[in-house]
């Protein structure tokens, strides 16, 4: 093995665990998959068919991924229904969403109805969360420890754990310890559900769980205060009902719809139009953003001039028409001013926005309060409320945190996973992260990352990236398996050649203009970098397909 004995009992919960390892009693896999979403899903369904001896550790009691944590009040899905399901005939053409955007509980659904078509759970270990995993150099497998004392070997690990899986609590000078009612970050919402009926309901942070907590609270509580430090710039969901009749409707053109998923800059069924804002007259360029404003989801965002990403020319003629669109809805101008300000805040698009159906409404209502952390911060948690700097209190009597994740890298980095010379991720990123490809780093043979840093990952969506960056993994491996390959790794030439790809394509773009997860900048210590692969899915798997064609370029195969 690769680290000393030493440094292998640290990761040995018991004795009995010690010892299975040393003495090899351990279960062997050709591939053990951590995450039951749909990129982990789709790797173990590919991978069992084609022969591999596979297992999927799952942290969580039951599928679905980061559904099955999003169980908070409103939680649902940003993508449209079209391209948030798995695109295979034998699945799609039989199961029907009842709504464009569906909820948590609509999403649970589905998982279990592919589950059903699919048998997964006989591969999956539920209530496994995997801890540690160090890499066995001598027999090329990975030791993989979970916290219920599972030890297995694999020759390959894939980490499907998800963009937000690692939920960020901020530190206060006294936090939420203090707090004597009830708290709970959105991603860590209780499986049996919160009442607000009659409650004084405190949310900090409105992002895009935030929206979605916000506008259930103010139908529900006797009083809500809404803790706001940047405004949301949300577009309208345009929520509509799928009747069955409706949704056999749109399934006759689906297959057409969804296979352009990979043609298209951010996998969706629509794409940025290649033109100019500036490049068009006044007119036509309002007639287009009412359009794409009357559409809804994020086609205002997706579905646009090209330009709106790099011209702030361009996005500052787009953010006029959000400013006024939204402001229509409001009726306190001071109020207004707050949730939507005469000058933005930050380019619109170089943070995520949020879909939301009546959030701006909701201020217009005598039971919600919102408070501007700009203009005094909070101080300290106390055990009856929020304290901020200038020494107003607000009583509650639960509280919210939707203060957001440590996205994209958080998932892989909690593990304590020990490459080739002794370094966790952690310790091997602490400076920047590195991939090549999004999918593999050097040091870490045959460990691959779905929907991870460095690949499109936060400018798609999950189904998306898990079937088209899943299938490059599964031909890789079994590409390996043919021509008795064991190990693969990236080089350190690679991933200082894709991360200056990455750099360049951001530093020509406004992403950096903003302090956004995008960008690492919602944690505090986490180097200010572009986390994900910003040239849209065209580049992105051209260079995948590039690679692949030449015998896996960029990587090491032995």
């Amino acid at each position: 093995m690769n680290l000393p004995q030493s440094e292998t009992v640290e990761h040995a919960k018991t004795a009995d665990e010690l010892e299975a390892v040393m003495s090899d009693r351990v279960e062997e896999l050709d591939a053990l998959i951590v995450g039951a979403g749909f990129a982990g899903l789709y790797q173990l369904d590919r991978l069992r068919d084609l022969g591999f001896s596979v297992q999927l550790f799952e942290a969580g009691k039951d599928l679905g991924g980061i559904w099955y944590w999003n169980c908070y009040p409103g939680a649902r899905v940003d993508s449209d229904h079209l391209v948030y399901e798995f695109f295979r005939e034998d699945l799609w053409w039989d199961w029907y969403y009842s709504e464009r955007f569906p909820s948590w509980q609509e999403l649970r659904r589905y998982f279990h109805y592919v589950d059903q078509k699919l048998d997964l759970s006989r591969d999956i270990r539920f209530n496994t969360r995997v801890t540690a995993a160090e890499f066995d150099d001598e027999r090329r497998q990975w030791i993989v420890h979970a916290d219920n004392g599972t030890v297995v070997r694999a020759r390959f690990v894939v980490l499907c754990t998800g963009f937000a899986s690692s939920p960020y609590i901020p530190s206060f000078e006294e936090g939420v310890e203090n707090f004597a009612g009830e708290w709970h970050h959105t991603g860590l919402w209780p499986q049996g559900g919160l009442d607000f009926t009659g409650k004084r309901v405190g949310v900090i942070g409105t992002g895009a769980s935030g929206v979605q907590v916000i506008q259930e609270a103010s139908r529900q509580a006797a009083h809500l205060t809404v803790f706001q430090r940047t405004p949301v710039l949300a577009l309208p969901m345009q929520q509509q009902r799928l009747t069955k009749e409706i949704a056999h409707q749109i399934k006759q053109k689906y297959a057409t719809a969804v296979s352009r998923r990979g043609e298209t800059f951010a996998g969706f069924h629509y794409d940025l139009i290649d033109k100019s804002a500036l490049d068009v007259s006044p007119e036509e360029r309002q007639a287009k953003y009412e359009e794409l404003w009357e559409y809804g989801g994020f086609a205002p965002w997706l579905g646009t001039y090209y330009d709106l990403f790099f011209s702030k020319e361009a996005n500052d003629l787009f953010y006029a028409f959000w400013r006024d669109k939204t402001r229509a809805r409001i009726n306190d101008p001071a109020t207004a001013e707050k949730l939507a300000p005469t000058d933005p805040p930050h380019p619109f698009g170089v943070k995520r926005p949020s879909l939301e159906q009546f959030y701006f409404e909701c201020f217009n209502q005598d039971n919600v309060e919102l408070v501007d952390l700009c203009e005094s911060p909070i101080e300290r948690i106390t055990p009856t409320g929020v304290k901020t700097m200038d020494g107003a209190e607000y009583p509650v009597d639960i509280l919210v945190l939707a203060t957001g994740f440590d996205a994209v890298t958080g998932g892989l980095t909690r593990i304590d996973i020990r490459g080739t010379q002794g370094l966790t991720l952690r310790e091997k990123w602490a400076d920047g992260v590195r991939t090549y490809l999004g999918m593999g780093t050097a040091n870490y043979p045959n460990m691959f990352f779905v929907y991870g840093p460095e690949s499109p990952t936060a400018f798609c969506n999950g189904p998306t990236c898990a079937e088209l960056q899943g299938e490059w993994i599964v031909k890789c491996m079994e590409y390996m398996r043919q021509h008795g390959v064991t190990r693969i790794e990236a080089t350190t030439e690679a991933e200082k050649a894709w991360r200056k790809q990455i750099d360049e394509l951001t530093n020509a773009s406004l992403f950096p203009l903003a302090d956004s997860w995008y960008m690492g900048a919602n944690i505090p210590g986490k180097v200010r970098q572009q986390l994900n692969y910003p040239g849209g899915l065209p580049r992105f798997f051209q260079q995948c397909s590039e690679s692949a064609e030449k015998g896996y370029e960029g990587f090491v195969l032995s």
